[in-house]
């Protein structure tokens, strides 16, 4: 077999090729694996909306903020109906490891920053004159978080506002946003 000559135009047509059969196989690979990546997803917001609540009657809330630090922050919420915060659990964030990252337990139950059995609605960080302390040398992100536990409190209300008066059907579940 002849060797290609070395010139631009023979450069680009290998590169374009390449660059087509590693798009392929990328799409492929991503068409194969993406059901499985949905799945795994469902199952991972399910256990968590059960986390969240604690066994408690309340309600299990998703909510995505995309002022994060490093990006969107998703954290999924559980409130009572009065609005007081059962539990949460950070389901995705690109925060910076070691910092921003802490905020899957700096707010938990005992810790610095202990949100849980307080009422959300109105929670801010003590930086900004609220009382709940933020991540060191993260405030960014913990700003970003309680915007998450405030905006899931607000749907809550909101449904709660919507559905006043109306009660769920015998055996359909209501713990669920």
């Amino acid at each position: 077999m002849k060797k290609l000559e070395s010139t631009w135009y023979n450069m680009a047509l290998v590169l374009t090729g390449i660059a087509v059969v590693a798009g392929a196989a990328l799409g492929y690979v991503n068409s194969v694996t993406a059901p499985t990546i949905e799945a795994i997803k469902a199952q991972q917001e399910k256990e968590a909306e059960q986390q969240v609540l604690n066994g408690q009657e309340g309600t299990a809330i998703k909510i995505t903020d995309p002022k994060g630090f490093g990006g969107a922050l998703t954290v999924m919420v559980g409130l009572a109906p009065d609005g007081k915060i059962l539990g949460y659990k950070v389901l995705e964030s690109s925060e910076t490891p070691g910092l921003g990252a802490k905020a899957q337990d700096w707010f938990q139950k005992g810790q610095k920053g202990d949100i849980i059995g307080k009422t959300a609605g109105n929670l801010t960080v003590s930086k900004d004159g609220g009382e709940v302390d933020a991540i060191t040398a993260s405030t960014i992100t913990s700003r970003a978080f309680l915007r998450c536990i405030n905006e899931a409190y607000k749907t809550l209300s909101e449904n709660s506002d919507a559905q006043s008066g109306a009660s769920p059907q015998a055996g359909e579940p209501n713990n669920n946003i």
